[in-house]
């Protein structure tokens, strides 16, 4: 059971603190409710794009790192297609030096056109090295289109293309950071050896004083049901042939989500799942097998990924995997199979949260999803997920015309 209280500053800012007095550190997690899914169509890549940014320093402090560093701090962030979440953990003594560095950083964040161009061509370079000069790299380039046609997960994180990003101006940046970085759309969580009471004076302090912002509604177009089974055929420079493929499924709060994550982990949990032994240790088809959901927060999806041995037809490998899924819907699971299912993410989530930075994001995201309380509920979520369940969601998602499948294959005309 992890404690915790809320705030709700006069600004909009969320405020959750949990007090650990075992540990001499504090983290300290600011949350925006901003991600790729909120970027124009026509310039992607901007959300990630201003988590480079921000690391750029302010009027106010020129160097961000610098001050975190002589505090005994580290920092990092992250952007995903939902949000973009910023992460300090430092010495409990020294914690105002993270608040300085986070509300300076909110209301002052001092972009320029010369610091925008350095991090284009950083972010650029890393979309053709991790995406297009990578082995595989583009392979989400193409399944997300594949299979959104209106919902904007149909790009990635990254961006649809380094032209987009090549595009984005000094106005675009500070007009997407006017609609979403603000204390509105912002969830401040700290974790460790400070008390609530002394949290929620920091944050009046540093953050009271900053504008609410003006308030945006966020109107996505939702992405239509799937009704019929979508391929993609492309050839790469690849050493072998591989197997993606993509069924629709619910948001992060419906009630199917545990249901499905239980069901990657049945197909594809390490070395005991039924893809792995099937299709890897019995038929010898694939080198690797790996199956896992999205996550989002709007409707997401499941997704089997597999790199096909040398030698083998495509076509067989991917009626294997579909055999191992028709089974599962058929034939049912073992008590002691699903048993060991839930045992396994109950003992990852006991040993997760015993650190105060995931504790921090895990609560910020649970503020998000609408109920932070549902932290302490999260196992018995999974531990309600009955054999019935896992029969009647496989059924209606992993069906073929939910579907969508790309044959990455390897090009015949290697080495010539």
């Amino acid at each position: 059971m992890i404690d915790f209280r809320t705030y709700k500053l006069e600004n909009g800012l969320r405020l959750i603190v949990h007090e650990d007095r075992s540990t001499p550190l504090i983290a300290m997690n600011l949350l925006y409710d901003a991600g790729s899914r909120d970027e124009d169509p026509s310039k992607t890549g901007m959300a990630h794009l201003l988590e480079h940014l921000m690391f750029c320093g302010t009027e106010n402090i020129p160097e961000y790192d610098l001050p975190l560093q002589l505090a005994g701090g580290e920092n990092n962030a992250f952007t995903n297609n939902d949000i973009t979440n910023y992460y300090i953990t430092l010495p409990a003594a020294n914690v105002e030096t993270a608040f300085w560095l986070e509300s300076d950083r909110m209301q002052a964040p001092g972009f320029s056109d010369s610091k925008l161009e350095v991090q284009k061509s950083v972010v650029i370079e890393e979309f053709r090295q991790r995406y297009l000069n990578q082995p595989y790299g583009d392979a989400m380039l193409l399944l997300r289109p594949l299979a959104y046609k209106s919902h904007p997960y149909r790009w990635p994180t990254i961006g649809v293309e380094p032209e987009h990003i090549l595009g984005i101006t000094l106005e675009d940046v500070r007009h997407f950071f006017d609609r979403h970085y603000n204390p509105g759309k912002a969830i401040l969580t700290l974790t460790g050896n400070i008390t609530p009471d002394r949290a929620y004076e920091l944050s009046q302090k540093w953050f009271g004083p900053i504008q609410a912002g003006k308030d945006h509604v966020r109107k996505l177009p939702a992405e239509p049901e799937q009704t019929g089974e979508r391929r993609l055929n492309i050839e790469r420079n690849v050493p072998a042939d591989a197997l993606y493929k993509a069924w629709h499924m619910g948001p992060r709060s419906g009630s199917d989500f545990h249901t499905m994550d239980v069901i990657t982990d049945l197909l594809a949990g390490g070395e005991s799942g039924r893809l792995y032994n099937r299709v890897v240790r019995d038929l010898n088809l694939f080198s690797e097998i790996n199956a896992y959901i999205t996550s989002d927060i709007d409707p997401g999806l499941v997704v089997v990924t597999g790199k096909i041995m040398k030698g083998v037809d495509i076509d067989k490998a991917e009626q294997a995997v579909d055999q191992v899924i028709q089974e599962l819907i058929d034939s049912g699971i073992p008590d002691n199979e699903l048993e060991k299912v839930k045992n396994r993410y109950e003992s990852s989530s006991v040993l997760s949260n015993t650190s105060i930075l995931n504790k921090a994001m895990n609560l910020s995201v649970f503020e998000l999803l609408g109920s932070v309380s549902s932290i302490n509920t999260e196992v018995e979520a999974y531990r309600a997920v009955s054999k019935l369940m896992i029969s009647e969601a496989a059924n209606m998602y992993l069906k073929p015309a939910n579907c969508s499948t790309l044959w990455y294959l390897a090009s015949k005309n290697q080495g010539k």
